[in-house]
């Protein structure tokens, strides 16, 4: 079964009842970083707005790192989620199939495989589909994820991301 779906008995008309945009920024790639997101229920104003930090991480690792975080917030297992993101790092992982090879090979010679691992644990509850967005493209939400995730990189006291070397 792939990383994205859930078993056959599950609707095959994909309708997101969350709509999830993410960002991560890092200074230095490796440096300060942070993530951001900006989650919306479709078909109503609700909104919420999430971000955090780490001293010494990478672009990469935070853009993940949102997702992880943002699916982690939901509340209701079973339902439909779009997230948008700039990173094609992460779209095509799971879009492409590529965590599925990975998953069966141990993430052998992979980067990030804790949080890829900490990935698949979070949408299993879930239908996840990606969406690839151009960064930096006056996209709304997406702007706004950038602006909470640099803002997040210059935190003081930021925690030391458990998944980087010293």
């Amino acid at each position: 079964m792939s990383t994205t779906q859930k078993p056959s008995n599950a609707s095959s008309a994909f309708n997101p009842s969350v709509c999830i945009y993410t960002d991560g920024a890092a200074r230095g790639n490796p440096g300060p970083g942070g993530y951001g997101i900006v989650m919306e229920k479709v078909g109503s104003a609700y909104r919420k707005e999430f971000s955090g930090g780490f001293r010494h991480t990478t672009n990469n690792r935070m853009e993940l790192k949102a997702v992880i975080e943002a699916l982690g917030k939901l509340k209701t297992a079973g339902i439909d989620v779009l997230i948008y993101t700039d990173s094609k790092y992460v779209v095509d992982a799971v879009e492409k199939k590529w965590l599925d090879k990975w998953v069966n090979t141990g993430f052998k010679d992979k980067k990030n495989p804790d949080l890829w691992k900490a990935y698949l644990q979070a949408a299993a509850p879930f239908r996840v589909k990606f969406q690839w967005i151009k960064g930096h493209n006056q996209h709304p939400q997406n702007e706004r994820c950038d602006a909470l995730a640099v803002a997040a990189s210059h935190q003081p006291n930021l925690p030391q991301d458990k998944g980087m070397p010293c």
